[in-house]
């Protein structure tokens, strides 16, 4: 599975961006899928996680309320849709798809390559 995020850019504080993660090579659409992100010099960090089926979504406490995951399994595709960002939302966005079993999953693999999100103040 490869995964291909994309819908970054610069954006000003309060507005909004929506991110894609697009897969190929096979379907992920039994499997939950989260989103995470790195900001320059620090870890990366958890941002949100959906289940396989969508019913069921978990959210960083950073980002509840302004962010909301989604997808779409027809089209192998996730979405995280960001409002009223800030300074401290600037990063590097990346998804990937987690472990069957509990949810949230603990564990995510096939890592898809990032999408820089900038917000200016």
């Amino acid at each position: 599975v490869q995964l291909q995020a994309s819908g970054g850019g610069l954006v000003q504080t309060g507005g909004s961006l929506r991110l894609s993660c697009a897969a190929s090579g096979r379907t992920y659409s039994n499997s939950p899928m989260g989103w995470f992100r790195q900001a320059p010099g620090k870890e990366r960090e958890f941002v949100a996680a959906i289940d396989w089926s969508g019913g069921r979504t978990f959210y960083a406490d950073s980002v509840k309320g302004r962010f909301t995951i989604s997808r779409d399994n027809a089209e192998n595709t996730v979405y995280l849709q960001m409002n009223s960002l800030n300074a401290e939302d600037t990063a590097v966005y990346y998804c990937a798809v987690g472990s069957n079993g509990a949810f949230p999953p603990r564990v995510y693999s096939h890592w898809g390559q990032g999408t820089q999100v900038t917000v200016s103040s």
